[in-house]
């Protein structure tokens, strides 16, 4: 008798993942000799123990000898709650157990820009991708669901910001592709589902409840209320629109990227004519891409943000320069944007 279905569901996806790393790598599945171990590709999971990473976990433990991958495990404390550590190392154990191999609890410290929950996710990251530097692997999961994705359309648009935000997260994302999501098409239920059937201990975060943080209370007030409103299945249809949005911001940027070279003098400033005469959601891309390449954060850069140097183009009237996060100011100067740090 074969697998639960779930436990089969969240196999399948891992086993699609792994065959695109093989790919991308020029290699087959297969499981490996004991001579070809050492020099295989390498794969973590970013696993906090909750369900989701916790079936994710398990499905990597199966899958990777299977293809003929190495598979490991990296676990980050916050240090936002008492006893993080002992959980962190708890977690690690668990890991182990699967089969995991290497294995890393990682401490961060977490700041405050931003508000909490990107504070830690920042630090979360930054500690996955030193991690994932330090162990030289070719790719990272992250067990982000259906769900999650649905959430995260959600907040962006209720912040306003534009198509990117609501095309959600990317399966595929991160420096060289690093960061792969295979669950994204799974929602939350099936990864529990999973785990209960393995025995997997499960721990959830109190914080996932927690009223101060504002994706929980979308996820145990504003999507609830929506799905009483307006009937189940909000969630897959938000992250169908996660998925549209996807393909038509892609295609937008694309267009920005070979728009740049038009509206630069020989000096490589931007020309306030040339910009002008691009349709607005081009011109837009071009004045974001310009403000990260000067220094502004690309997760503290919002729509309103752009707006403002946009009026330097359409609605210009002598007013003085726009001041951008990482102390990046926008300003008009003699028919050129000149967009610089200080």
């Amino acid at each position: 008798m074969g697998p639960h279905p779930a436990v089969a569901a969240i196999r399948l996806a891992v086993r699609r993942v792994l065959n695109d790393i093989l790919a991308e790598h020029g290699r087959t599945p297969g499981r490996l000799t004991l001579d070809e171990r050492s020099s295989s590709p390498l794969v973590l999971v970013a696993c906090s123990g909750g369900a989701d990473s916790m079936a994710l976990a398990s499905a990597l433990a199966f899958e990777a000898p299977r293809a003929g991958l190495r598979a490991g495990g990296v676990t980050v404390d916050h240090g936002l709650q008492t006893g993080s550590d002992l959980r962190a190392a708890e977690v690690a154990s668990r890991l182990r157990e699967l089969g995991l191999d290497p294995v890393e609890p990682v401490a961060v410290t977490v700041g405050r820009d931003g508000g909490p929950e990107a504070a830690a996710r920042d630090a979360r990251y930054a500690a996955l991708d030193a991690a994932a530097e330090r162990h030289r692997a070719a790719a990272v999961l992250l067990g982000h669901t259906r769900d999650d994705q649905a959430e995260t359309v959600l907040l962006g648009l209720a912040r306003g910001s534009g198509i990117r935000s609501l095309s959600g997260m990317a399966a595929v994302s991160g420096a060289d592709g690093r960061y792969r999501r295979p669950f994204l098409q799974l929602d939350r239920q099936t990864a529990r589902k999973a785990c209960m059937v393995q025995s997997l201990p499960v721990w959830d975060d109190p914080h996932n409840t927690d009223p101060a943080y504002t994706r929980s209370r979308l996820r145990h007030e504003g999507l609830p209320a929506l799905e009483k409103a307006l009937g189940k299945g909000v969630v897959e249809a938000l992250a169908r629109t996660a998925q549209l949005s996807r393909d038509d911001a892609d295609a937008l940027d694309a267009w920005a990227g070979k728009a740049v070279a038009g509206v630069r003098d020989d000096d490589g400033r931007l020309e306030c004519a040339a910009l002008h005469d691009l349709p607005p959601a081009v011109r837009r891309r071009v004045l974001r891409r310009a403000a990260i390449e000067a220094g502004a954060p690309a997760g503290s850069l919002f729509a309103r943000h752009i707006e403002e140097v946009d009026r330097l183009i359409t609605g210009w009237r002598g007013q003085g320069a726009i001041n951008l996060p990482g102390r990046v100011v926008a300003r008009r100067q003699g028919g050129r944007l000149v967009i610089r740090q200080g």
